[in-house]
């Protein structure tokens, strides 16, 4: 009896033939852990003392976040960074691109190796005839000190391909051929096999495109024949691997055919990759965004078809178009090239390598109501954003942008869709309010921070901006100032704030002066204010008051009371006078209006 390609792959790394459903230790030759799994790696391995296995054979990738640009991620990163640097394990940085392109074209595997990472697309090693698994943290730690782990053997299926697609049909569209027919689970549990006339023909590139998708599928792996023209492709790469192949007496557990004859431009509908239609049933959408990359469509392949088709065009005005190359030495070959002027002069903006839209660290991420049209594998409600997303392929994405619309790449119209706006009243009318009956005399506890230069970014730390609801806003209060961290769950409504000298300096954000409205203080008492702070919140409506500081004048908890006209105060508790600046007759105006912005009534 024959071997499958899998069973082949396995005897190599457990020293014995494997059969479906047995459980096996399987020794791994390339063990990777991502920027945001990698930091759980290094403590799971530290809170547990154990050593690496082989340095060697061990890997760091950052492509979730390659900008550093989440705090977050800039930390799980430097931790991977001092681990890797103490125990001499390679790290791809955030200047490299995606791992599992990068396992490709570093030569970190090859045919018949196995390979594992943090990454649900490790199974995109399939297109080289290897096998690769994702998975969790502990896993990939045990990986890392034992240079093992346990596999229950999965299912294995012999899967055909039949037919030829349609002349302009891409990869990725017969990836979402094979979704239309599989569905969301046609694979799950199985190391599929892919054969056919189409397969034998496709490059290195539409192999990745369609192995990276086999997730969608519910697949573990789709193993693709390794050819003397894939190994020639992989040579260029620095890598030197045998031909392998299954037995021609192979036994498999399930055998499967999928015709694509004429098989053409496709594109899955918001929400579920599965769903899949032809791109005519959706022409005519109007798009907001567009986006080409990820490790299913941003090779030099894809991005050369993209800018074939942006040369010399302009992207529909009102849309915007993403690309981001999957590896830094395609990026480069685009710039050497002149396709990234291509994609630039059409108006795209163009990304670090790495992941892009399928992690919201980098760009490709959409807003509410946005339309996007992308060539994601997944488009999963809320993966890419707030938005919708179409998946498709570049020519498809490439063309869309340009029509600003979804359209394919041969019925580009000669005008691009125009967005419409809607039609509304001239009557803008807000309802008015009445000068307020506000309190010009306050009291209140004291909450005493005697420090002076207290920044915007100690107030409300910049990785809150995007927070726009106010009612959101008070949880973050003082998050970034030492000490302090717990403010929002202490703070009582009505309480008054003391600081020192200079308090709001740094930015212009508005959270730093409505996080404190958001928990109800009744108002900031400070010996100096930084400039746009004060017009902040003058502005808001938030009373502020500057006062001369003098010795032992508070301490926390005092009440104190504040006359906002008279400019006088009084520390209650301890039966003491001391000096404010009254409001200004705008500021009091401001005040009683309850903000710049609010219509008042005409008498």
């Amino acid at each position: 009896m024959g071997l499958t390609l899998l069973q082949k792959i396995l005897e190599k790394n457990t020293g014995k033939i494997v059969r479906s459903g047995e459980i096996v230790d399987v020794r791994i030759d390339a063990r990777v852990a991502r920027d945001f799994g990698g930091a759980n790696v290094v403590k799971n391995l530290l809170d547990n003392g154990l050593e690496l296995d082989d340095p060697e054979k061990t890997f760091f990738t950052f492509d979730c976040n390659p900008g550093g640009s989440d705090q977050k991620y800039a930390a799980n990163q430097q931790t991977c960074r001092l681990y890797a640097r103490e125990k001499g394990v390679t790290i791809f940085d955030i200047d490299m691109g995606i791992g599992t392109h990068l396992a490709v074209d570093e030569g970190l595997v090859g045919p018949g190796g196995v390979f594992v990472s943090t990454d649900s697309h490790a199974n995109i090693m399939g297109a080289i005839g290897a096998f690769g698994q994702g998975m969790g943290d502990v896993d990939i730690a045990k990986a890392f000190s034992d240079g093992k782990v346990w596999f229950k053997v999965p299912r294995s299926m012999k899967l055909t391909i039949k037919g030829m697609p349609s002349s302009d049909a891409t990869p990725k569209d017969v990836a979402l051929r094979m979704l239309q027919v599989l569905g969301a689970n046609g694979l799950l549990g199985y190391a599929a096999e892919i054969r056919g006339e189409y397969i034998d023909k496709l490059r290195l590139a539409g192999r990745l495109t369609i192995a990276s998708m086999c997730t969608e599928m519910g697949g573990i792996i789709l193993l693709f024949p390794v050819n003397l023209s894939i190994l020639d492709e992989l040579h260029k790469y620095e890598m030197n691997q045998p031909q392998l192949d299954p037995d021609e007496d192979a036994v498999y557990d399930e055998e499967m055919k999928i015709d694509i004859s004429g098989t053409g431009p496709m594109v899955a509908r918001p929400g579920h990759p599965e769903d899949t239609i032809a791109v005519d049933e959706v022409k005519g959408t109007k798009i907001d965004s567009a986006f080409i990359g990820s490790c299913t469509n941003g090779r030099y392949e894809d991005l050369k078809a993209a800018a074939d088709i942006l040369r010399g065009r302009k992207i529909a005005p009102g849309v915007v178009l993403k690309i981001v190359p999957s590896t830094r030495r395609i990026w480069e070959k685009c710039l050497e090239e002149g396709l990234i002027k291509d994609m630039m002069d059409a108006g795209a903006l163009i990304g670090n390598a790495g992941c892009a839209g399928c992690a919201a660290g980098q760009i490709g991420q959409n807003g509410p109501g946005e339309v996007t049209i992308s060539t994601g594998n997944r488009n999963f409600k809320g993966k890419q954003g707030k938005g919708s997303v179409y998946l498709a392929s570049p020519e498809t994405v490439a063309a869309s942008a340009i029509a600003g619309m979804i359209t394919s790449k041969d019925a580009i119209p000669s005008q691009p869709a125009l967005f419409v706006p809607e039609m509304r009243s001239d009557d803008l009318s807000v309802e008015c309010a009445s000068i307020k009956d506000v309190p010009t005399i306050i009291k209140g506890k004291v909450w005493f921070i005697p420090i002076d230069n207290i920044d915007t970014d100690m107030i409300y730390h910049n990785r809150h901006l995007a927070v726009t609801d106010i009612d959101e806003m008070g949880q973050y209060a003082f998050g970034n100032l030492d000490d302090h961290e717990d403010f929002p769950d202490k703070v009582q409504k009505g309480d008054i704030i003391v600081v020192g000298k200079n308090f709001g300096a740094g930015s212009s954000r508005q959270q730093a002066v409505d996080c404190f409205r958001s928990l109800g203080v009744s108002l900031i008492l400070a010996e100096s204010f930084g400039a746009i702070y004060e017009r902040n919140a003058i502005n808001a409506g938030m009373p502020i008051m500057n006062y001369q500081a003098e010795e032992d004048l508070f301490t926390n908890g005092d009440e104190i009371e504040l006359d906002l006209v008279k400019g006088e105060a009084r520390n209650v508790t301890r039966n003491r006078r001391f000096n404010v600046v009254p409001f200004s007759d705008v500021q009091m105006e401001i005040y009683r209006r309850g903000g710049l912005l609010i219509k008042i009534c005409e008498e």
